[in-house]
């Protein structure tokens, strides 16, 4: 049951929200073990929340349209009385004293927050990973990476561990978990919802503009509902027949042959109702290296500082002392992201580049995405094995540039992008694309979405470590 679902039974009395509570706490107690999705609970408070939305609904005094909800919250999102780690050791204990913004206005409708799900250090990997939690596995298959930023919201989401939750993405963070554990994902576009109460803070212009917070959710009816709760302003109306649908070509950037033959099939399928176009969007090639560099802006003088407050750190000692012994309080993932930061640290000279790129990229994109949407794969292939997807991504040999423009893209230009499960691969791994367009044309994506969501069968629990399918 989705959200939007189970809004309406609670609501109406068919379901209680205790019931619901109840069964989502001891469906993560028999899950969690294995997949390590949920690093920090609230069950006690959550079940004292749900009696109260019961209670207010007898007396036909709830307001709310998410009342009496369970949802779940990445790690990096500010829930009052809970812990703020980023994964990092110095801040095991850090209480927030308020919540997020985002959490804030979920709570507003009604929602129960259940806990909070696994990060990488700082939220800087694509693999969730850490020295203080620990591994998140893919549910699918635990040898397999969930992905990250938001890979323990995904993972969860997958299990059915919640009615839905949300994740921030700069670099994929919603997009790559969404497609590896087979979850509907959003990221927003640039400014459109609060990162007040979010760690770390996105700060530098060229960063804050590729950063976005959205659902990770069962449906894209959830998608659309959670989106207009959260963001700044609800989405505009739209008519999605007068939009064109650009899917991607075949290019010179690796994608496997199932998922290839997936495009093809949206294409067809699309093909009936819609205006199909086949183009490489316009400054597609550019958008890895420049999010690479706007990544590495300072050097990731705020990153290290974030990660020991005003300690000094030596990032390569720190991964050397890790891989050899295990022993540094930095998970080497993060070290070494921050050594790639220092590395790639572009020139004052290459600011200006990038500055002037980016406002002449902003002005066409404004005019080609106005009644466009475009569709991309996700990533060249399923879910890797675990570190598979670190070593894509952070090599030395800038391997990033054939494997993050299809993600790269949202966040460079700063727009709106959903993803969703479209199929499997040969091994039952999930397959996601992205509905890509220019903010303000978040309802047309939507539409787009619950297309391609009727037509490929969307969002599929995973049942595999259910109590009954482990013991059988």
């Amino acid at each position: 049951m989705d959200a939007s679902q189970m809004a309406k039974e609670i609501g109406a009395g068919k379901l209680s929200s205790v019931e619901a509570t109840k069964a989502y706490i001891e469906h993560i107690q028999y899950v969690n073990p294995r997949i390590n999705c949920l690093v920090e609970n609230r069950f006690s408070l959550a079940l004292e929340e749900a009696e109260a939305a019961d209670i207010k609904i007898q007396e036909g005094t709830a307001k709310g349209t998410l009342i009496g909800v369970p949802f779940s919250m990445k790690e990096a999102f500010d829930v009052s009385g809970m812990k703020t780690t980023g994964g990092l050791m110095h801040r095991r204990d850090t209480i927030a004293q308020h919540d997020a913004e985002v959490v804030a206005k979920l709570r507003a409708e009604g929602a129960i927050i259940l806990g909070k799900t696994n990060t990488p250090g700082l939220c800087f990997c694509q693999e969730s990973d850490n020295k203080l939690y620990g591994r998140t596995n893919n549910p699918w298959n635990i040898d397999k990476t969930a992905g990250g930023s938001s890979g323990g919201e995904a993972a969860l989401i997958a299990v059915g561990g919640a009615a839905a939750g949300i994740g921030s993405d700069i670099g994929g963070s919603i997009r790559f978990p969404s497609h590896f554990n087979g979850v509907i994902g959003f990221k927003s576009g640039k400014g459109k919802v609060s990162q007040h109460g979010s760690f770390p803070a996105v700060e530098h212009p060229l960063q804050e503009r590729m950063f976005g917070i959205g659902p990770i959710s069962k449906t894209i009816a959830d998608t659309k509902l959670i989106y207009n709760i959260i963001a700044k302003e609800a989405a505009p109306q739209a008519n999605l027949e007068e939009f064109k649908i650009e899917i991607l070509p075949k290019t010179s950037y690796p994608l496997t042959h199932e998922t290839a033959i997936l495009m093809n099939k949206i294409r067809e399928k699309l093909r009936r109702s819609l205006q199909i176009e086949e183009h490489i969007p316009p400054y597609f090639q550019e958008s890895a290296v420049i999010w690479q560099e706007a990544m590495s802006i300072d050097g990731g003088k705020t990153t290290a500082e974030a990660a020991l407050m005003h300690r000094s750190l030596n990032p390569a000692k720190e991964f050397l002392k890790e891989k050899l012994t295990g022993k540094s309080d930095y998970h080497y993932y993060l070290s070494w992201a921050l050594i790639g930061t220092r590395l790639f640290k572009p020139s004052a000279k290459r600011v200006q580049e990038i500055e002037r790129t980016i406002l002449a990229g902003d002005q066409f994109l404004r005019e080609y995405l106005k009644k466009r949407i475009l569709i991309l794969p996700v990533y060249h292939r399923t879910a890797p094995n675990h570190g598979d997807l670190y070593r894509e991504l952070f090599s030395i040999k800038k391997t990033f540039k054939m494997y993050m423009p299809y993600v790269a893209y949202a966040n460079t230009w700063g727009l709106p992008a959903l993803t969703m499960p479209v199929g499997n691969d040969s091994e039952g791994m999930p397959i996601g694309v992205q509905l890509i367009s220019q903010n303000g044309n978040e309802d047309a994506v939507f539409q787009l979405g619950e297309i391609l969501e009727n037509e490929f069968g969307g969002y599929k629990r995973c049942e595999a470590h259910d109590r009954k399918k482990v013991q059988s």
